[in-house]
C-alpha cells in the first residue's frame, strides 16, 4: 500500500469521525436529548492547566484601585450613588469619585 493512500484512508476516518460528532451534536440539538457520543459538556475547575496564560494572568491580576487626589470639597454634588471599589465605600457622582475625609470629601482617581 502506497504512502500517499495511507495519508487518504487516515484523512477520510477522522472526516468520518468529526461528520459523526457534529451529527450527533446537531440531532441532541433538536431532539432536546443528550447525544449518543458526547453526552454532556462538564467543566472541570482547575483544568486546562495553563498558569501562564495571558488572559488568566490578566484576568487574576487586575484590580480597581483608588487613588486620593489633593482636591476636597465640602459637600458632594447632586445625584450621587453610595459604592464599593476594591473594599473601599465612594460616592460616584457622574464620571467622578469622592470618599469620605473627616467633614469634607476627597476627589479620588479609580483605575
Amino acid at each position: 500500500m502506497s504512502k500517499k493512500r495511507t495519508v487518504s484512508k487516515f484523512i477520510s476516518a477522522a472526516a468520518m469521525a468529526a461528520a459523526l460528532v457534529v451529527t450527533d451534536g446537531w440531532l441532541s440539538v433538536l431532539l432536546g436529548q443528550p447525544g449518543f457520543i458526547v453526552t454532556q459538556a462538564q467543566a472541570r475547575v482547575g483544568r486546562p492547566v495553563t498558569p501562564g496564560s495571558v488572559a488568566g494572568v490578566a484576568r487574576r491580576t487586575t484590580r480597581r484601585t483608588i487613588r486620593r487626589t489633593s482636591m476636597y470639597v465640602a459637600a458632594l454634588p447632586a445625584g450621587c450613588a453610595k459604592t464599593s471599589v476594591g473594599g473601599a465605600v465612594v460616592w460616584r457622582c457622574g464620571g467622578a469619585y469622592y470618599q469620605s475625609a473627616g467633614g469634607r470629601y476627597v476627589v479620588v482617581n479609580v483605575d
